[in-house]
């Protein structure tokens, strides 16, 4: 699973091989030992959990990053390889 960003502790991956299981773009995202994934579309939580300041911060990083995050999907989709995103400062 590609890491496409870290800061803050918080690793994003975007695996998209499991898109049948939540059926629409998403990123995998690790906290120490929580886990989540979250939708690119609307940044809700589709499985998992984090610590609710840890998930504020990844829902903004998604809004900054929002068309980026969806490029990269389209890109592993298509069997391409993603690029790296500017992390949260």
């Amino acid at each position: 699973m590609p890491v496409i960003s870290m800061f803050y502790g918080i690793i994003i991956m975007m695996y998209f091989r499991d898109r049948k299981k939540h059926k629409l773009p998403h990123i995998h995202v690790k906290y120490q030992e929580h886990e989540a994934v979250i939708s690119l579309k609307n940044s809700k939580v589709l499985e998992g959990s984090l610590p609710s300041s840890k998930m504020k911060l990844v829902q903004a990083w998604i809004e900054l990053h929002r068309d980026e995050l969806l490029a990269n999907w389209d890109l592993a989709v298509n069997g391409q390889q993603v690029f790296q995103i500017e992390p949260l400062r």
